[in-house]
């Protein structure tokens, strides 16, 4: 009957057809027919797929954004469940960053104290010297190094069974 007065008046929501024939809008969900029954999310799935097969980077907050660009009225937290439960979210893999070039061109030190024997404390000291590029530091605006030095104490410690 709903159906009847909605083709009579195209323009009048379902809110006010409801109230005009005295039945609830819960009882109109429920008696619609199931080709009628069209879950709201399967439409915003099919949005956010085109998206993510467009732009496989792009996680919920970015799908969210150009949702909204086209038009779409939802908040992230229903793009995140929607894209969680159709599997849509980024998985990029992350690739592994080297910092260290133990290929270089530059003599390398061999190790005094792998041989030594070390019996008591303030025998040997090690510095450790790392370089940091950074891109942008507070010291001023264009690319700089950072040298780090680590000087480091090696303590030895020795098992004495005499003075347990």
């Amino acid at each position: 009957m709903i159906e009847m007065v909605q083709h009579s008046y195209p323009q009048t929501s379902i809110r006010q057809l409801c109230a005009w024939l005295g039945v609830s809008r819960s009882w109109y969900s429920a008696h619609l027919p199931a080709d009628e029954q069209m879950n709201p999310d399967v439409a915003l799935r099919d949005a956010m797929e085109q998206l993510v097969l467009e732009f496989p980077g792009y996680g919920y907050r970015r799908v969210t954004q150009a949702l909204r660009r086209e038009g779409w009225q939802f908040n992230h937290k229903r793009v995140l469940r929607v894209m969680r439960q159709e599997s849509l979210l980024c998985h990029l893999q992350r690739h592994f960053a080297v910092t260290t070039d133990s290929a270089h061109g530059y003599q390398t030190y061999p190790n005094l104290l792998a041989s030594a024997r070390l019996t008591g404390l303030d025998q040997a000291w090690v510095a450790e010297i790392v370089c940091t590029q950074m891109a942008k530091t507070h010291l001023f605006a264009g690319r700089g190094r950072r040298y780090h030095v680590a000087n480091l104490h090696l303590v030895v410690r020795h098992h004495d069974p005499i003075n347990q």
